[in-house]
C-alpha cells in the first residue's frame, strides 16, 4: 500500500482554491508530502513544486459543430 496523503490533497485544493481531483502530488516525494500536515507547509510545497495545480480539462466541441453542419443539410432528422 502506501502512505495515505488524504488530509494532504484536501488542504492543497483549499490553498489553491481548486478541486481534490485537480492537485498532482509528486509520487516521489511521497514521504516529504506526509509531513506536512499545515496550510503554510502545503503552500511551501506548493512554491517547491511538489505540488501542482493541473490544468483545467478541455471540453472540446469539434463533434458537435460537425453534427450541427450535418442537420443544416437535413441529416439526423429521423426521417
Amino acid at each position: 500500500m502506501g502512505v495515505n496523503l488524504r488530509l494532504q490533497k484536501r488542504l492543497a485544493a483549499s490553498v489553491l482554491k481548486c478541486g481534490k481531483r485537480k492537485i498532482w502530488l509528486d509520487p516521489n516525494e511521497v514521504n516529504e508530502i506526509a509531513l506536512a500536515n499545515s496550510r503554510r507547509n502545503i503552500a511551501r510545497l506548493k512554491r517547491d513544486g511538489l505540488i501542482i495545480k493541473k490544468p483545467a480539462v478541455v471540453h472540446s466541441r469539434a463533434r458537435v459543430t460537425l453534427r450541427n453542419e450535418a442537420k443544416r443539410k437535413g441529416r439526423h432528422t429521423g426521417e
